[in-house]
């Protein structure tokens, strides 16, 4: 199995344009072409990326928001250092790395990138209920660090809590659009939730 997972690696046009161009991962290509069709990252914005490890999506922000701006970088593994990342090692549920990320932050933040995921099980139903927690998290620091206006970003496994995923997201930003970038593989069942324009709450408002 590792052989041919190799082979497949190899294969694969944007494992190779990684290697070619410089990214730490295949996955900065679903950012870029993301990034293309939506607009959601510009020069001089402030980016937070959970689950940031090996830094693909961090090298991506990092050039699109330039010297002017600043990326975020979150994960329990460690990463090497980027140019222009702020690098925060540890759980985004942790309250003590909540606070390393407001302190980083210097105040709100234009994006927030999550592209976690679980240890995959194989277990369908598993899987997908793990990555459901994830977005859920960080659909929390959203809400709590975006400003008005912000874009979020996450991935989710598909299944049967994706639609109330979506919904839940919906009652803070004013499009929400489920999309599979090119760069995902075929038979992934990854999606990522591009939501775009945060409302924020009154104070006195809470999500369920």
């Amino acid at each position: 199995m590792s052989q041919h997972w190799r082979k497949d690696q190899a294969r694969d046009r944007y494992f190779r344009l990684a290697k070619e161009e410089g990214y730490r991962s295949r996955s900065a290509y679903k950012l870029l072409q993301i990034n293309e069709r939506f607009g959601l990252i510009h020069g001089g914005n402030r980016v937070l990326d959970l689950g940031a490890a090996p830094g693909g999506w961090s090298q991506v922000a990092s050039r699109l928001v330039g010297p002017q701006g600043q990326v975020i970088a979150v994960d329990l593994l460690p990463m090497h250092p980027l140019p222009g990342v702020v690098i925060i090692r540890g759980d985004m549920n942790s309250p003590e790395v909540q606070q390393q990320i407001r302190a980083a932050a210097s105040g709100e933040v234009d994006v927030v990138l999550c592209d976690a995921a679980p240890q995959v099980s194989g277990i369908r139903d598993r899987d997908h209920a793990l990555s459901i927690e994830l977005a859920e998290a960080a659909l929390s620091l959203a809400r709590e660090l975006l400003r008005a206006g912000g874009h979020f970003v996450t991935k989710v496994f598909e299944g049967e809590h994706f639609p109330g995923y979506l919904a839940e997201v919906r009652r803070s930003f004013a499009s929400v659009k489920p999309h599979s970038p090119p760069a995902s593989r075929g038979e992934s069942r990854e999606m990522y939730v591009v939501a775009r324009q945060f409302h924020k709450r009154h104070p006195e408002d809470t999500y369920a």
